[in-house]
């Protein structure tokens, strides 16, 4: 099945979607076709051996061949005739954050019936709005930790002591996040995160807390999980370790846990994916607090699709495309205007 790389878009993690990009070049088999999506809605077809940070910097990218979406794929267009993108079986979503992860992308390709690897638009909403995924993860039976959420235009008194960690809604890669450990810092942390949303998410911050990601899927009744990753960090991952992160082609050691607690952290990991994640290869980062795992967050579209953590990356890709989930035709047989129609009579002149 030929995969199309589709990356970019207008986020504030723009540029992690690109490296993520050029990382997964190097873990698929090939050919692929790799789709740029640029801050103003263009879409690019960017030629494989172009793939180069600085492509995309400079604008050269803007040298490539332009592409628009029609039903089905791609196409290329010229003065008098248009023609096909091959290599378009199923398009993987790489855009990090912003529309990628927010159902915008999802949507649009739903709506041309193009076929995808990644969370649908439900399962995007709910990743992509932390208080949804807290939600989401109590109707599902998985703990989160404790939260409060604050508004712009409303008060700044917590519902917890300090320290807290201050995270804006909708973003990831910690961009506008800040852990505040004294009373006169919340004012300018609460400050930068609003510089990103509206509205922000303030947890209380757990000192030295254990924290496992789990990645997988799961495909038809066969469930796909990679190896359980202890993350090294200072107090929390911040931008640049993440972008560092997202760039990661290689293996990392499964983390030195008891089996109890390994089962546990799958067990989890299957309650949050469920039904609504069919069809997306995910990341759920997990706490252990006094025993008891609490989920941190989804990661829909998880760094190079979190491909260092499984033993046959391209094998479980290929899984996935082969069983996505297909929205249901909707086909009108106008049956009810026929009746109304036929119940008036024939037209009259």
């Amino acid at each position: 099945m030929k995969t199309a790389i589709l990356f970019g878009g207008a986020s504030y993690e723009h540029e992690i979607s690109i490296v993520s990009a050029i990382a997964l070049k190097k873990v698929l088999p090939g050919p692929l076709t790799f789709v740029f999506l640029d801050a103003e809605g263009g879409f690019w077809h960017v030629p494989a051996d172009k793939m180069k940070s600085n492509h995309f910097s400079s604008g050269d990218y803007k040298k490539d061949d332009a592409l628009t979406l029609v039903r089905g794929g791609f196409e290329k267009r010229g003065l008098l005739k248009a023609r096909r993108l091959e290599g378009v079986d199923v398009v993987l979503n790489l855009v990090h954050g912003g529309q990628g992860e927010d159902g915008t992308i999802p949507a649009l390709l739903e709506f041309f019936d193009i076929p995808y690897i990644g969370p649908r638009r439900e399962a995007s909403v709910l990743s992509c709005n932390k208080w949804l995924t807290k939600l989401y993860a109590d109707g599902v039976g998985v703990p989160a930790v404790e939260w409060q959420l604050l508004r712009i235009d409303g008060p700044r008194t917590l519902d917890f002591d300090l320290p807290v960690i201050v995270k804006p809604l909708r973003l990831g890669s910690s961009i506008g996040v800040s852990v505040v450990r004294e009373k006169e810092a919340l004012d300018f942390a609460l400050d930068v995160a609003f510089e990103f949303d509206d509205e922000v998410l303030v947890e209380p911050f757990i000192e030295g807390i254990a924290e496992y990601n789990v990645a997988g899927c799961r495909v038809d009744d066969e469930w796909i999980v990679g190896r359980i990753e202890a993350p090294q960090k200072r107090e929390f991952l911040d931008f640049d370790q993440k972008y560092l992160d997202f760039a990661r082609t290689g293996e990392v050691r499964e983390a030195d846990i008891d089996e109890t607690l390994r089962a546990d952290l799958i067990e989890a990991f299957k309650k949050v994916y469920g039904h609504a994640f069919e069809g997306a290869i995910v990341r759920c980062d997990f706490f252990v607090a006094s025993g008891e795992i609490l989920l941190n967050e989804i990661n829909p579209i998880p760094g190079s699709m979190a491909n260092y953590l499984f033993d046959d990356f391209p094998g479980v890709v290929a899984k996935v495309a082969a069983h996505l989930p297909r929205p249901r035709a909707i086909r009108p047989d106008y049956a009810y205007i026929d009746k109304v129609q036929s119940a008036k009579g024939p037209k009259t002149r």
